[in-house]
């Protein structure tokens, strides 16, 4: 007895979704609606990296819901926002002003990297490794 030949598409009526023949299997023809063109920064890529390693399940509803790049683009905004403002803060409470950058240029640099590094470890501690 031949095996007649199967259809390559059809689609369900009962629950409408459209299914494609791949080998002798029929997988669903699903498809995720266009991303937005936005380039993500450092702390949004962080993100999405900490999440699809660490918080599979998460990261996978959010890509299945849609919500996934507008997570990433407001943690990335958020972390850029507190990076300028603690920036600022600790700058004045250290008293680093322009006057050292001129005088002392090694301890100015030295105290900036040490703000940073303290910056950017809350960063992450608060807005991406959550």
């Amino acid at each position: 007895m031949k095996n007649k030949e199967l259809p390559k598409n059809y689609i369900d009526e009962k629950t409408g979704i459209e299914y494609r023949l791949v080998g002798d299997y029929y997988i669903p023809n699903l498809v995720l609606p266009n991303k937005k063109d936005v380039k993500l920064g450092r702390y949004g890529r962080m993100r999405a990296r900490y999440l699809k390693e660490n918080k599979k399940a998460e990261y996978t509803i959010m890509l299945i819901e849609n919500t996934l790049q507008d997570h990433l683009i407001e943690i990335d905004k958020t972390a850029n926002e507190r990076f300028e403002l603690l920036m600022k803060q600790f700058i004045k409470k250290e008293n680093i002003t322009e006057d050292l950058k001129a005088t002392n240029q090694m301890e100015w640099v030295g105290k900036m990297n040490a703000i940073k590094n303290a910056v950017e470890e809350i960063i992450l501690k608060e807005l991406i490794y959550v």
